[in-house]
């Protein structure tokens, strides 16, 4: 049970990624928010008594003060936010509308901003430290077309974690960013038709040469993989890996 006893937020925690971190986290003994814009309370009801459901838009900085400011109220405290929400706007760049690229980056990285920011108040007030982990992406590495303000943002994540690993150390505050390679989650699956339209190839192609084509052994990053590696970051028990940022996509990109 290695987080018995922290409290933990997850952002689109209510499907996905999200739900499998925030399940991992609740079977190592945490307290979890489920944090997402859609049926957060649905979700934290399946889940049993240890997790909250708090309806939040990572980009209204009143919904997020207000919903840490709640999880802290019910568990006192949080000790972990894993900074997960997100979405995807496939296109050619010449073709992407200006709103699109604004709301993507809104949604990843100001989400991530204001997330960070309420929760770093409460860590450094309780005085105990804590683990901030941000869903980044081999995107956060690498570039695929098709896919500008998503690349631009998860670019962006490994920046502020680092920038976030450097001010909360005196407070004992980690900061890392998890990048899986493709996961097949909802978002994942809404990209195979829209790549196939865009690239003028069918959705096996799709899966095979453009998703796996640069895997090691042809398979997905599994939920239970990147879930694994959330609890690895936020049990960590000192500083010496802040900062960094770790791939997880069965060798799609390597450093």
């Amino acid at each position: 049970m290695k987080l018995t006893g922290k409290v933990a937020i997850v952002t689109g925690a209510a499907s996905g990624l999200g739900r499998a971190i925030a399940e991992k986290f609740l079977s190592e003994g945490a307290r979890v928010a489920i944090a997402d814009i859609r049926g957060a309370a649905e979700a934290a009801a399946s889940l049993g008594p240890n997790a909250l459901g708090v309806p939040m838009d990572v980009t209204d900085e009143k919904q997020v003060d207000e919903g840490i400011a709640r999880v802290v109220e019910r568990f006192s405290g949080v000790d972990v936010l894993v900074s997960n929400a997100g979405v995807q706007i496939i296109s050619p760049l010449v073709d992407l509308a200006f709103s699109d690229w604004k709301r993507m980056l809104a949604i990843h990285l100001d989400g991530a901003f204001l997330t960070t920011r309420a929760c770093l108040r409460r860590m450094y007030a309780q005085g105990r430290g804590g683990s901030i982990i941000y869903m980044g992406s081999v995107h956060s590495k690498e570039a695929s077309p098709l896919k500008a303000p998503y690349v631009t943002a998860k670019h962006g994540l490994i920046g502020l974690a680092k920038l976030v690993a450097k001010e909360g150390a005196a407070h004992g505050v980690r900061a890392n960013v998890i990048c899986p390679g493709f996961v097949r989650t909802p978002l994942v699956e809404k990209q195979i038709p829209e790549q196939a339209r865009d690239l003028g190839i069918t959705e096996q192609e799709v899966i095979k040469s453009v998703m796996l084509k640069n895997t090691v052994d042809g398979e997905f990053t599994t939920l239970n993989d990147v879930a694994e590696l959330a609890l690895f970051f936020a049990a960590f028990p000192s500083n010496a890996l802040t900062g960094q940022s770790l791939i997880v996509s069965h060798g799609w990109h390597m450093q």
